[in-house]
């Protein structure tokens, strides 16, 4: 539990005093954000306002793991390791992007191509390191089993286990572009993705907690309420780490933002929460946690999907909602942006809660009394 409060402090002490470091760095060299031309015209503003932030979330998340690890002199495990590839790939990736949009001072950056080859370097990688280093329990990261709060019966690897590793390679890349743009999305209000993640991620340190208080592997009589996680310690000690590491960009980031975390923050935290739902076998119980994202990405799918269908059916598409995602409709009718994103904000803690409580209303259903 110290490595957890330790991981967590280090990385909320970096955060919050390398973000103003970097502001001063980013604005020195000129690296401000390019706003698109067809969003809120309040957003004209925030023009030139220094983004990549993200690196400062994940440079904290990653010095407060180590020092954790160090404090507590103990190696790190696979799984803390393969989490943090995955969140340091995808955040280079973003880098990638955010770069090109500033160097050419344009509202969009890598390639479509670009992009998805790159997702899918380190997405691929992931997925197969994930399946590999069994310890001496047998154990490896990830399951092909399909995952709600633990593995399910529905198994990727029913036709053997070339199958079943394609396959999860599919699944685990759907679930990183997925998330990963969910999060990017939802990086459209100071402060929103970042205090959403931040709620999000600590319903996951709980959970990572409790897995490995409760953990097949440690528990001296395990019964059928342990988990087969296996190195919850070390996910829990990460969770905490990029707890910390938001709570304390949010700080600048917040209304007015005097930074923005860029695609370099959303698109490494949307790949953490996926790594996070593979590595811990809460693939879906994630869809709740994170509902506020899962709203957001559906807000703008249906706004597509509606405008498509309607052209095709009368000849002229009509819109849902004003502008997608749903934080931008409710800035077109008149709302305050922090009203907005405090009201957000309200609707992500309630879908942590609700998720912590199907966690542990599970657990006390298969644990006998």
């Amino acid at each position: 539990m110290m490595s957890v409060l330790i991981s967590g402090a280090v990385a909320l002490v970096v955060s919050m005093a390398g973000t103003p470091l970097f502001i001063r760095l980013l604005v020195k060299k000129n690296y401000g954000q390019f706003i698109r031309q067809d969003g809120p015209t309040g957003h004209f503003t925030k023009r030139g306002t220094p983004t990549m932030g993200g690196v400062v979330i994940i440079a904290a998340t990653v010095i407060g793991y180590a020092v954790a690890n160090i404090s507590a002199g103990r190696l790190p495990n696979v799984s803390g390791l393969l989490l943090l590839f995955l969140m340091v790939g995808m955040g280079f990736v973003g880098f990638l992007d955010d770069y090109i949009k500033i160097s050419r001072q344009r509202s969009l950056g890598l390639s479509e191509k670009g992009k998805i080859l790159g997702q899918a370097v380190v997405g691929i990688t992931f997925a197969v390191l994930a399946l590999q280093f069994a310890n001496e329990n047998y154990r490896t990261p990830a399951s092909t089993q399909i995952s709600f709060i633990r593995d399910t019966g529905l198994n990727l690897a029913f036709a053997g286990a070339a199958v079943g590793l394609v396959l999860f390679v599919i699944w685990a890349n759907f679930l990183i572009t997925a998330w990963s743009n969910a999060v990017n999305l939802t990086d459209g209000l100071d402060g929103l993705a970042t205090g959403t993640s931040m709620l999000v991620f600590g319903a996951y340190t709980i959970i990572t907690i409790w897995q490995s208080n409760q953990s097949c592997q440690y528990l001296t009589q395990p019964g059928p309420g342990c988990y087969e996680v296996r190195d919850p310690r070390d996910l829990a000690i990460i969770t905490a780490a990029i707890v910390g590491a938001c709570f304390g960009f949010l700080w600048w980031n917040t209304s007015p933002a005097q930074i923005f975390m860029g695609d370099t923050g959303s698109l490494a935290l949307g790949a953490a929460l996926a790594g996070l739902s593979i590595l811990t076998r809460t693939e879906f119980l994630a869809v709740v946690i994170g509902g506020l994202f899962v709203v957001i990405v559906f807000s703008d799918v249906l706004q597509v999907a509606g405008f498509k269908i309607t052209k095709r059916v009368s000849g002229e598409g009509r819109r849902i909602f004003k502008m997608a995602p749903l934080h931008h409709h409710f800035e077109l009718k008149g709302w305050n942006e922090v009203t907005i994103v405090v009201r957000f904000w309200i609707i992500a803690a309630l879908c942590a809660a609700l998720g912590l409580g199907l966690f542990y209303g599970e657990w006390v259903a298969v644990t006998p009394s």
